[in-house]
C-alpha cells in the first residue's frame, strides 16, 4: 500500500488479428495517458532499483503502442486472475515491519508487489518493458495505490489487484499521479489528464 503523499505482440502472433476477448475494448480508441515532466521516483521503487538494478536501466527508443491480438489479451487477463487469486493481500507493515517494501511476492503481499509480478510475468511472456508501467494512483478514499498500465494502440488498460477484470484507465475509479517512464525503467513521470472523470483536463 502506497502512503498518501513482444510474443503477443501483433507482429509476433500476426495470424491472432483482431481484439475478440474476454476483454472489453474501449468504445474510442486511442484513449491514453498523457504523460509530462520527469517527477520523483516512489522510495520504494527506488529501494527495489537498488536490489534489482538491472531492471531499473532498461532504455526503450520511444515508440507508438502496440496493437494487442486476442491472444494476447487472453494472457493478460490470465497473468492478472492468476496473480490476484494465488497472493494474499497483506500490509508492508505485516509482511516487513515497514512500509514502502516493493518486493516479488512470495504467497502475500500488498499492491506494488502484485504489479511487479503482473509485469515480470508479462515480460516473460513477450510484452515489452516500455508498455508495462508501474502506476501511482490514488483511490476515492484518498489512499495511495498502484497498479500496473498496460500500453496499447486501444488505450491504456489496467491490471489491479483489486478488480478481476482488466480495465480501460479512464474506466476505473482512480486519479493517476505518475507512472514509469516508458523510454527508462528507473525514470517516472507526471501524468497530466489524471482525473478520469474528466479525461484531458490538466490536474
Amino acid at each position: 500500500m502506497l502512503r498518501k503523499s513482444g510474443a503477443y505482440i501483433v507482429i509476433c502472433v500476426s495470424a491472432l488479428m483482431g481484439w475478440t476477448s474476454t476483454i472489453a475494448v474501449a468504445e474510442h480508441a486511442g484513449v491514453s495517458m498523457t504523460t509530462g515532466s520527469i517527477t520523483s521516483q516512489p522510495i520504494g521503487h527506488y529501494e527495489f532499483c537498488k536490489q534489482f538494478s538491472h531492471e531499473c536501466s532498461v532504455r526503450s527508443k520511444r515508440k507508438n503502442a502496440p496493437r494487442v491480438t486476442s491472444y494476447g489479451w487472453d494472457v493478460v487477463q490470465k497473468v492478472n486472475s492468476t496473480v490476484n487469486n494465488n497472493v494474499a493481500p497483506l500490509t508492508d507493515w505485516e509482511l516487513h515491519g515497514r512500509e514502502e517494501v516493493w518486493s516479488y511476492p512470495g504467497i502475500a503481499g500488498d499492491c506494488e508487489d502484485y504489479v511487479l509480478l503482473k509485469r515480470q510475468m508479462l515480460i516473460e511472456k513477450g510484452f515489452a518493458p516500455s508498455d508495462l508501467l508501474i502506476t501511482v494512483v490514488r483511490k476515492p478514499d484518498g489512499e495511495g495505490h498502484a497498479v500496473l498500465t498496460l500500453r496499447t494502440s486501444k488505450g491504456d488498460y489496467v491490471l489491479d489487484n483489486l478488480s478481476s477484470q482488466v480495465k480501460l484507465w479512464t474506466e476505473t475509479p482512480y486519479k493517476y499521479l505518475k507512472r514509469q517512464a516508458s523510454f527508462h525503467t528507473g525514470r517516472w513521470v507526471n501524468i497530466e489528464n489524471g482525473n478520469p472523470i474528466v479525461v484531458g483536463s490538466l490536474r
